[in-house]
């Protein structure tokens, strides 16, 4: 390491309900989720006016149906996926983020981040337009600040959409 360059290491263990928050937050940012959560709700007013109660079911389907199947889907990915069996080590550093685990090495620059986005849950670093790296909030503990400065420092502001 050379003298002076700031550097931020951390081991996080991806859990089911990390992946699920990050597929929810994934799903519901997009077009499809916004518009198909909407015509849920119009779905459901429009059976509550029209007294035709087939709608509240067609659109409690529409509101809970990509809910549970990410749920279900995040669970089945934590099963049979071999890189959320064990922790992941991230170095944030000048250049970028390194993802290890293992022998396995992944370095990705921070001009070639995508966005930074937070939940309540986590913070959501995307590596492109549909693959993240999660950094669950609640094994950050004291490093989350270090975290959002990290990234905010070395991103374009329009691109990071992080609150604390």
């Amino acid at each position: 390491m050379r003298q002076g360059r700031i550097m931020l290491e951390l081991t996080v263990k991806i859990e089911a309900g990390d992946l699920y928050d990050y597929m929810l937050r994934h799903s519901y940012g997009s077009p499809a989720g916004v518009i198909g959560s909407s015509f849920g709700a119009v779905l459901i007013l429009f059976a509550l006016a029209s007294k035709q109660w087939i709608f509240i079911v067609l659109g409690l389907v529409m509101l809970l149906y990509l809910p549970w199947t990410l749920f279900v889907k995040s669970r089945s990915q934590m099963l049979s996926n071999p890189v959320f069996q064990e922790p992941l080590r991230y170095i944030l550093d000048e250049e970028g983020l390194t993802v290890a685990q293992g022998e396995a090495r992944e370095q990705m620059a921070w001009e070639d981040m995508y966005r930074a986005v937070s939940t309540g849950r986590s913070i959501i670093l995307y590596t492109s337009r549909i693959n993240a790296t999660i950094f669950p909030k609640r094994q950050l503990g004291d490093r989350k600040a270090a975290v959002i400065e990290m990234i905010s420092t070395h991103m374009p502001p329009a691109k990071v959409k992080i609150r604390s």
